[in-house]
């Protein structure tokens, strides 16, 4: 099983609490695979979200133009859909409604050929969690350093 990360959204940790994961595949055109091939896509300020037709779709996702393409390359930031099992965008779907909570893409990967985007129902952190997180993450480094002492 071939797991190979192209990007991941590290603003996602700091400014999120992750409640539940999941994985779903992307629908791209041909130049977005190759470009995302080369690792070149940025997630800081895509969201996903859940229409009536119950389907989801993320928007705001940066796939820049593959360098080699013709007048037939994407838009950088269409809104793409996403593939996910019917349980699963229902279970979304009323976690956001009745939990008021957000949807973010965590990483994007690769896994046996195929690009996945691991998406994240998150509750968004007040600033005092924030402090309390980098608070942990120093001690847990300087203990670490420590160890190598």
């Amino acid at each position: 099983m071939g797991i190979k990360i192209i990007a991941k959204n590290k603003r996602a940790t700091y400014d999120y609490a992750f409640e539940e994961t999941f994985e779903a595949g992307l629908v791209l055109q041909g130049t977005e695979v190759k470009t995302l091939r080369n690792g070149r896509v940025t997630m800081a300020e895509a969201y996903i979200t859940v229409d009536e037709k119950k389907e989801a779709w993320i928007y705001n996702m940066n796939i820049p133009h593959y360098e080699w393409g013709n007048i037939n390359n994407h838009d950088e930031t269409r809104k793409r859909k996403l593939l996910l099992n019917h349980d699963e965008i229902n279970r979304i779907y009323h976690e956001m409604k009745a939990s008021r909570l957000t949807v973010i893409p965590v990483k994007i990967y690769f896994k046996n050929n195929h690009i996945k985007l691991e998406i994240a129902l998150a509750r968004g952190k007040k600033q005092h969690d924030k402090r309390q997180d980098q608070a942990k993450k120093d001690v847990e480094r300087k203990l670490q350093r420590r160890d190598y002492d």
